[in-house]
C-alpha cells in the first residue's frame, strides 16, 4: 500500500497540475454555460439537458483519457506516425460510405452514428494530423526551405483538408490550415513560401468560390456585407451579438439572460455559447473565458518550449494554434466578423467529439511534459521496451 501511495505521488509530481487545473477550470466555467443556455429545453422535471449530460460525459471520459494518455512516454505515439497517419485518412474516408449531417445541411457528411451517439472523426482527426505533421516537419529539419521538402508538406496538409472539406464541414477545413501554417512558420519554413501561398489562394479565390462552396456557405459570407437582404441568413448572428450587448459590462446574471433563457439565439450552447457568456456574465465574463483559453495556449507552449526535441515543440506549438485559432474564429462567428461555418468555442461550446478529442491532445502534451520532468520517473516507458 505504502509503495501504491509513493507511485500516485510520484505521478502526481510529474503531472502538469497547472495544466490540467486550468483545463478543468475552463471545462467547468462551459458545462455552467450550457446548463444556463439549455435550461429552457427542459421538462417534465428534467434536471438536465441532453447536451449538457453528453459535455458532461465527454469531459470526464477526457480527463480520464488525458491522464491515461499522460502516463505513457509520447516516443510512443510519434514513433507510429504511419499508424496515426492511415487511421485518419480511412475514418475520413469511411464518412462519405456511413456519414451523416446536421438537419440543416443534410448534404453534409460530418459524423459518424455509433448507435445513439453522434461522433464527428475531424475533432480526433486534428489531434493524429498535428502528431504526424510535428513528426514530419521535423524529419525535413535540415532541408526545410528545399523546393521538395515544402511540396511534402504541402501534400500532408492538403490530404486531411480536401477531405474534411469534401464532407461539408468547411470550418474545420479551415482550423486545418491554420494548424499547418502556424507549425511551418515555427519550424522556420521561410516567409517566402508564404507570401506565395496568399497569393495562390488568392487567384484561387474565384474557383472556391464557383466550385467548391455550397450556395448556403456563399450565403453566410454576403450576410455580413448584406445583411437586409439575407435576413434568415443573418439571423443567428444578429440575435448572438443583441445578447452580448445586452450584457453590458457585468452581464443580467447567471441563469437571468432574457434572450438565452427565452431561447432566442440558435444553438447557443454550441457555435454561439460566447454570446451566452456575454448576457448573462457581462464583458467581465468574456475576459474571463478567454483568459483561461488563452493561458492554456500559454502553458501549452511554454511545455513545447521546455522540451529537448524539436517534434515535441512543434506538436505543442499545432495544439496551441488548434486552440486559439478556434477561438479567434468562433468570437468572430459571435461579433459578426465571420460567417457562421460551424467551429466551436474550445472548452465552452456542447458536444461530446469536441471536448473529448481535445484532452486526447491534452493528454500527449501533458505526456511532452512528463518525460522532460526532472524528478525521478517512474511513469511505464513502453517506448524504452519497443527499442529493446
Amino acid at each position: 500500500m505504502k509503495k501504491f501511495f509513493l507511485t500516485v505521488k510520484s505521478f502526481l509530481k510529474e503531472t502538469d497540475i497547472l495544466l490540467f487545473s486550468l483545463c478543468i477550470i475552463t471545462s467547468t466555467f462551459g458545462l455552467l454555460m450550457v446548463y444556463s443556455a439549455t435550461r429552457y429545453t427542459l421538462k417534465d422535471g428534467a434536471h438536465f439537458s441532453r447536451e449538457f449530460i453528453i459535455m458532461l460525459l465527454a469531459v470526464f471520459l477526457g480527463i480520464i483519457a488525458a491522464l491515461f494518455l499522460s502516463y505513457f512516454d509520447y516516443q510512443v505515439y510519434t514513433k507510429f506516425w504511419p499508424v496515426i497517419a492511415v487511421f485518419c485518412v480511412l475514418i475520413m474516408l469511411a464518412l462519405f460510405k456511413w456519414g451523416t449531417g446536421p438537419s440543416s445541411r443534410p448534404d453534409a457528411r460530418t459524423w459518424l452514428s455509433i448507435g445513439p451517439i453522434n461522433f464527428q472523426p475531424s475533432e480526433l482527426v486534428k489531434i493524429g494530423f498535428i502528431i504526424t505533421f510535428g513528426v514530419h516537419l521535423d524529419k525535413l529539419k535540415e532541408k526545410i526551405n528545399n523546393i521538395f521538402s515544402i511540396l511534402q508538406l504541402g501534400a500532408h496538409a492538403a490530404v486531411p483538408i480536401v477531405l474534411v472539406a469534401a464532407t461539408g464541414d468547411m470550418g474545420s477545413a479551415l482550423v486545418f490550415m491554420v494548424i499547418a501554417v502556424v507549425m511551418m512558420f515555427v519550424a522556420g519554413v521561410h516567409w517566402g513560401y508564404f507570401l506565395g501561398g496568399i497569393a495562390l489562394v488568392g487567384a484561387a479565390t474565384p474557383l472556391i468560390w464557383t466550385y467548391v462552396l455550397k450556395q448556403l456557405q456563399k450565403d453566410r459570407f454576403l450576410a455580413l456585407i448584406y445583411p437586409d437582404l439575407y435576413p434568415d441568413i443573418i439571423y443567428q448572428q444578429q440575435r448572438g451579438l443583441n445578447a452580448i450587448g445586452a450584457g453590458g459590462i457585468t452581464g443580467q446574471g447567471l441563469f437571468n439572460g432574457a434572450y438565452t433563457q427565452a431561447g432566442a439565439v440558435p444553438e447557443s450552447q454550441n457555435d454561439m455559447i460566447f454570446s451566452v457568456v456575454g448576457e448573462e456574465l457581462g464583458f467581465i465574463g468574456c475576459i474571463a473565458a478567454l483568459l483561461l483559453i488563452v493561458l492554456i495556449t500559454v502553458r501549452i507552449i511554454y511545455v513545447g518550449k521546455k522540451s529537448s526535441e524539436q517534434s515535441t515543440n512543434l506538436i505543442c506549438t499545432g495544439m496551441a494554434a488548434m486552440i486559439i485559432g478556434q477561438m479567434i474564429i468562433n468570437v468572430g462567428m459571435c461579433l459578426m466578423l465571420l460567417p457562421v461555418i460551424g467551429i466551436t468555442l474550445p472548452f465552452f461550446s456542447a458536444g461530446g467529439s469536441s471536448n473529448l478529442c481535445i484532452y486526447l491532445g491534452i493528454g500527449i502534451v501533458m505526456s511532452i511534459y512528463r518525460h522532460n520532468c526532472d524528478t525521478g520517473a517512474v511513469n511505464i516507458r513502453v517506448y524504452d521496451s519497443l527499442k529493446n
